[in-house]
């Protein structure tokens, strides 16, 4: 152990090192989490997105275990199992000596689980989730242990028993129930099948997260994780020159003052680590922030080409359907008008006419259009609506980074400046007129 004493501080401080990427892989997912704000379903755009609802599918999947419905689970059995062993060990005063120890432990005997593509709801609509490759946190949906006399045992266990087996087994499973609270961040892509947004696994995104817990349970849990690693590692940078004086038979307490420099060593790396970690937030923010207005203009044009193309239509269609009913009158009319051995149409030649038109136009559908175009107009702006309050929620907490201690000075140092928001003035800009005069 002696020889190996030298290096103790070299193993210390790559362990400490290693705490230190896992403090800082926490932080950047936590800014991330904190960055992004909330959409909603009608509001999804192409890209990184966090969502909040509830999770459905028309035919949702039965777990094993508890048999409830639901959109994802897993499941495992474990077995307990008990064993005595004899070993030989040397002594102090070098003889070979034996004793015996117990050792009792659990091993996995069977284990399953089942995902479905599923919708994540909220007042607004759904959007499809497709969860193969994120990182899931569900629900603990059933927790049971038991012997062998129990029926669970071996209804829902492997039919033979592991070897020094004691006849006890507990029984796990996790799962997304129907209808459940979800948390969902992830990329965000045009689907295949029909014109919608998707969520799904993408290898360029940061976070792909499916969660039964809160937005703010994820952050606080982030932000314990990003701390515990700092402290821990603080223990390991300065644990290893401990260790090293220690197996060399130092006194520990006299040598305290050698141990800040390991310490202050450390901390000047966390420190350094640290304004690495908020100037790259920061960018990824003021990057969010562009392509938040950029979804507004992209709302904008859509609302400038759709709206015009929709009214021109429909004033077609009503035009030709005028002519069609004025059509339709006169030849009533002019049918009805027409008594027997009087010059005219014949009753035969006017109903092959009408039966002409009504198989050329089985259904006048002008209100139903004007409808559609009503729904439309009322789908547009709220898309819009939603992408102004996306740029100037993102903004405010761009903003508010930027002024907050000890950002400010970070956002100083690399030039950062603040974010106007968007005011109502502002964004009622070349509004389209609805105008259906010939």
């Amino acid at each position: 152990m002696n020889d190996f004493a030298p290096w103790l501080p070299l193993v210390g401080g790559g362990l400490a090192f290693l705490c230190l990427l896992g403090a800082l892989r926490a932080g950047r997912r936590r800014r991330l989490v904190d960055n992004l704000p909330t959409s909603k379903t009608i509001g999804v755009f192409i890209g990184l997105v966090e969502l909040k609802g509830t999770a459905e599918v028309d035919s949702p999947l039965r777990s094993f275990l508890a048999d409830c419905r639901c959109v994802n689970y897993s499941w495992s059995v474990q077995e307990e199992w008990e064993r005595t062993v004899t070993e030989t060990y040397t002594d102090s005063n070098g003889k070979t000596q034996t004793r015996t120890r117990t050792e009792r432990g659990w091993t996995t005997v069977a284990s399953g689980g089942e995902m479905i593509p599923f919708y994540l709801h909220d007042d607004c609509g759904s959007v499809l989730v497709r969860p193969a490759g994120a990182e899931i946190e569900m629900l603990s949906v059933f927790e049971h242990t038991c012997s062998s006399w129990d029926p669970v045992y071996y209804g829902k266990g492997p039919a033979r028993s592991i070897a020094n087996s004691t006849g006890r087994r507990r029984f796990h499973e996790h799962a997304i129930p129907l209808h459940t609270p979800i948390f969902v961040m992830g990329q965000s892509r045009e689907r295949q099948d029909v014109v919608a947004p998707e969520i799904a696994a993408d290898e360029h995104a940061p976070i792909f997260l499916i969660s039964t817990r809160s937005e703010q349970q994820i952050s606080s849990s982030l932000a314990w994780a990003f701390w515990g690693w700092l402290i821990f590692g603080h223990v390991l940078a300065v644990g290893g020159f401990i260790w090293r004086d220690g197996v060399q038979g130092k006194n520990v307490q006299e040598e305290w003052p050698l141990y800040l420099l390991p310490a202050f060593g450390f901390g000047l790396i966390v420190a350094l680590g640290w304004v690495w970690m908020v100037y790259n937030s920061l960018i990824d923010l003021r990057h969010r922030v562009q392509q938040g207005w950029a979804q507004v203009d992209v709302q904008l044009k859509r609302r400038f080409d759709l709206i015009p193309n929709l009214v021109a239509t429909i004033t077609s269609l009503r035009d030709h359907e005028g002519k069609l009913q004025e059509s339709i009158a006169l030849l009533r009319a002019q049918q009805t008008a027409t008594p027997p051995g009087v010059a005219g149409p014949e009753y035969a030649a006017c109903s092959k006419v009408l039966v002409a038109v009504r198989e050329a136009y089985p259904e006048l559908t002008t209100g139903q259009a004007f409808l559609g175009l009503q729904k439309s107009l009322v789908d547009t702006e709220h898309r819009i609506a939603l992408a102004r309050g996306y740029f100037n929620e993102i903004a405010t907490h761009y903003n508010t980074r930027l002024e907050v201690i000890p950002e400010r000075f970070v956002a100083a140092l690399g030039g950062l400046k603040l974010q106007p928001l968007m005011l109502a003035n502002d964004f009622e800009r070349e509004a389209v007129r609805v105008n259906f005069a010939p």
